[in-house]
Parts: C-alpha cells; sequence; structure tokens
C-alpha cells in the first residue's frame, strides 16, 4: 500500500519522472486560478455580483477579519501570502474526495515546502515592517544569552508546521485503509466526512500560525512604541 504520492508517477517529461505529488500540485494551481478567473471575469461595478463571487467575497472577508483579529491591522500583504496558503492547503485537502487524487499534503516534501514558504516569509515580514537591524535586535532580546534560543525556536516553528500538517493527513489516510479493509461500504463514507472536515481545520490552523508568526515578527515593539511616544511628547 502507496501512502505517499511521492511513490506514483504519473508521467514524464525529458526523462523526469513527475510523481503524483507534483501532478496534483499543478491540478489544484489549475483550479484556483481558473475557478478564480471565471468569477471575477465581469468584475464590474454595473455587473450585480453572481452567487459564486459573493461566495468568493465572503472568504475573503472571512480571511481577511481573521488576520485583523490576529495581527490588530489590515495588511494586504499578509493577506495575498496567508490567504494563498490557506485556500492551496483547503483546496488539496478537500480534493481528496475525487476518485484517483492524491493530495499534496500527504507528502512530506510538499508540508515541509509550505512551513519553508512560511520561515523565509517570517524575516521578509519582518525587515519590511522594522527595518533589518530592528528585526535582527529581537533575536537578543531580552538579552544575547537568547541568541541561540530564539535561533532555535524559529527554525522549530518550521518543523511543527511541516510535521503537524502531515502527520495529520497521513493518519487520516493510514485509519481510512485500515477501515477500508474492515468494512469496505460503510467506513469509506464516514471516513470522507471525516476527512473534509480535517481537511477545513488543519487548513485553518496551519494559516492561523503563520499568521501568529508574521504577527510577532512584524510587531512594534513596546520600548519602542514608548520611546516614539516620548519624542512625540
Amino acid at each position: 500500500m502507496q501512502l505517499s504520492p511521492d511513490d506514483t508517477v504519473i508521467f514524464t517529461i525529458l526523462g523526469i519522472g513527475i510523481n503524483a505529488t507534483i501532478a496534483n500540485t499543478w491540478v489544484i494551481m489549475a483550479v484556483l486560478a481558473g475557478v478564480s478567473a471565471l468569477i471575477t471575469r465581469n468584475l464590474r461595478p454595473d455587473v450585480p455580483p453572481s452567487r459564486w463571487r459573493t461566495a468568493l467575497e465572503v472568504i475573503v472577508n472571512a480571511i481577511v477579519g481573521q488576520i485583523a483579529e490576529i495581527t490588530n491591522r489590515r495588511d494586504p500583504r499578509i493577506l495575498y501570502f496567508v490567504g494563498t496558503l490557506f485556500l492551496f492547503i483547503l483546496a488539496a485537502n478537500l480534493l481528496t474526495v475525487v476518485p484517483g487524487f492524491h493530495t499534496p499534503t500527504a507528502s512530506l516534501s510538499t508540508t515541509v515546502a509550505l512551513a519553508l514558504a512560511v520561515l523565509a516569509a517570517v524575516p521578509l515580514f519582518g525587515i519590511a515592517s522594522r527595518g533589518l537591524g530592528g528585526y535582527l535586535r529581537t533575536y537578543v532580546e531580552p538579552s544575547v544569552v537568547m541568541l541561540p534560543f530564539n535561533v532555535i525556536g524559529e527554525f522549530s516553528r518550521g518543523v511543527s508546521l511541516a510535521v503537524r500538517l502531515y502527520g495529520n493527513i497521513m493518519s487520516g489516510a493510514v485509519i481510512a485503509a485500515i477501515l477500508l479493509g474492515i468494512a469496505p461500504f460503510f467506513f469509506p463514507v464516514v471516513m470522507d466526512m471525516l476527512g473534509l472536515l480535517t481537511g477545513v481545520i488543519q487548513a485553518y490552523i496551519f494559516a492561523v500560525l503563520a499568521t501568529v508568526y508574521i504577527s510577532s515578527a512584524t510587531a512594534t515593539p513596546p520600548a519602542n512604541e514608548s520611546g516614539t511616544e516620548k519624542e512625540t511628547s
């Protein structure tokens, strides 16, 4: 039994094998881009919104509201990054109901890539918000002794993100395979429903944690805020 989509080669390009992880990632990208293009093709003030456009606006507004609650501000850059992560993971997990589709999030390579994207985004957002010196000072707060611990903590965030997402998706696949062997007619329906619910929750948790990490890197330190207030007064 092959649980990881990395083991299934779909086709080859110039002698390079394209496995199910890469192929299905392309499928998800095409689906998200195609659906977005179809919904927003008549995005004009004089055209009344369709039900699909209304549904998309509800999703976007929900993401915006969640980010604003965590960061206490509305930053479109965070929306673009975190919203893309959420929609990609959500679509990858929901498409598991399609026969023959192997979700890329069941591959450790995909979850590691997503975690690395968050690890790279956190310092970029932090530098853009605080400046290079202001962001680097966060690694030596409250003292220089904390430097190695802060660095280790930064990388452990990425490891926890990757392992959490991969572990939950893979555990669901293993349980489904076991129950499928016990009762092949009843349990698949139940497991599909539970899998969809788990997929939505995991996409939400991943996006929320990414937002929290970015928010902590871009937040203005209390000392700086008080210092600024004193200077202005």
